[in-house]
């Protein structure tokens, strides 16, 4: 399995694992981590907890500080 790396808009690094298909609406999900410490979030659920997005918003741009950037860029 092949994992990719991505920089949010706001600097940190993430790392992508696989893309998933909802078994329900069949609708394409990102399954990632974040390559940081998330102090809150260890409390709640485990060390280095997995996220998902759905795949169209993962790749969306979006407006930050008047101009359109990408949510996730590929950085390798």
């Amino acid at each position: 399995m092949k994992n990719w790396k991505y920089k949010h808009y706001k600097w940190q690094n993430y790392e992508v694992f696989w893309i998933a298909l909802h078994s329900e609406t069949r609708e394409k999900l990102v399954l990632y981590k974040c390559l940081y410490k998330t102090p809150k979030l260890t409390e709640e659920f485990w060390e280095e907890p997995f996220f998902v997005r759905p795949y169209n918003m993962f790749n969306e741009e979006i407006e930050f500080e008047g101009k359109k950037v990408k949510r996730f860029k590929f950085i390798w």
